[in-house]
């Protein structure tokens, strides 16, 4: 069966006023020169004041317009002349960035997509990895950035003790602690950020009846809310889920999950990452069961390997790359003392593939 993308509700369009730039050439040499907002303009199709309302991190713009900016952006290899703005404003144009986690697929996707929108936005991000085993470090990393001039902070946290820990610190520079915050219950049911109604429904439409859910750690906000949803979403299409197992995002717990179980007593897997769902995959292979004939398996994230698993895994498609730009542009928002702009929810779409199908009889 051909790969899938099924939207669900406040997905982008993400080709939207996509357009193809070529690089600017000098008029004497023709050797590759830097590109400029004019070119970028050009390119997309807009106006000159437009690209620099997007490069200050201005929020309203229309999303096709947005969309033609982006894709300009990176087609022309823009970067604004950071030196030059420096010695005009007398402004670091630094932003230090705390993370950690980063060998994390979420974490890690975020960071790089918060870099680059830094970067559209002619601010350098500084980044510093802490070790959540360690608090004495972040008192070490703030004094490390401190070195560097930055003009705020930005903190990415996906744990709760990484967002406690953030939010008593004085950090004395404007600060963001970017967070996924736990959703209501009451709202579950229509969990944009990771869309678990469309996969429930499309387990639900096969004929499944019966989930096991691999749940990421429970200390990650990102975990409980898609244990929610999950659980929100089956109950409004009739299903059950028989139990839930914590694992810790590897493709080992989901491994051993798996295997630790004496019977396996639901139809269809549904894991809080795509990782986890390469181990269970493994482990009915070794149990005698076939997928999707026996079982189907689920992810969320869709990391580039999930195309090329075996079977190739249906899985929900994360926009973290939207989640770490819209931090950027809250947090410059803040430095130029311009309104505030609530949160932008992570969207996501359905991706069908060869992971899952009919619920056996």
């Amino acid at each position: 069966m051909a790969e899938q993308a099924i939207p669900t509700p406040g997905t982008a369009d993400r080709d939207a006023g996509a357009v193809r730039a070529r690089s600017p050439r000098s008029a004497t040499s023709g050797a590759r020169r830097p590109a400029t907002i004019y070119d970028v303009a050009q390119a997309a199709g807009v106006s000159h004041q437009t690209v620099s309302r997007y490069l200050k991190g201005f929020e309203g713009i229309r999303p096709e317009t947005r969309a033609k900016v982006e894709r300009a952006l990176t087609d022309l290899e823009y970067r604004p002349n950071l030196t030059a703005r420096s010695l005009t404003t007398g402004r670091s144009r630094r932003i230090g960035a705390l993370t950690h986690d980063i060998d994390k697929y979420g974490p890690s996707k975020i960071l790089g997509s918060a870099s680059a929108a830094a970067r559209d936005a002619g601010y350098v991000l500084d980044v510093v990895a802490l070790d959540t085993g360690d608090m004495d470090s972040i008192a070490q990393a703030l004094s490390m950035i401190a070195e560097h001039d930055v003009e705020a902070i930005l903190a990415l946290s996906s744990t709760d003790e990484m967002t406690k820990a953030f939010a008593q610190i004085d950090f004395r520079v404007p600060a963001l602690i970017a967070t996924e915050p736990d959703e209501p219950a009451r709202v579950a049911s229509q969990f944009a950020t990771v869309g678990m109604p469309a996969l429930v429904g499309h387990l639900a439409s096969l004929g499944h009846r019966r989930i096991l859910h691999l749940a990421g750690p429970s200390q990650w906000s990102a975990a409980r809310n898609r244990t929610r949803a999950l659980e929100n979403a089956a109950t409004e299409q009739g299903l059950a889920v028989v139990r839930t197992i914590e694992g810790d995002w590897s493709a080992q717990s989901g491994h051993a999950a798996v295997s630790g179980l004496a019977a396996l007593e639901a139809t269809a897997i549904v894991s809080a990452n795509d990782q986890m769902a390469l181990g269970a995959i493994l482990a009915l292979s070794e149990r005698g069961l076939s997928v999707p004939d026996d079982v189907s398996v689920t992810g969320i994230d869709d990391i580039p390997d999930a195309a090329f698993y075996l079977p190739p895994l249906t899985t929900l498609r994360m926009d973290l790359t939207g989640r770490g730009r819209a931090a950027v542009r809250e947090l410059i928002g803040r430095i130029d003392g311009s309104e505030a702009h609530e949160p932008r929810a992570v969207q996501s779409e359905l991706i069908v593939r060869r992971s899952t199908g009919p619920a056996p009889r």
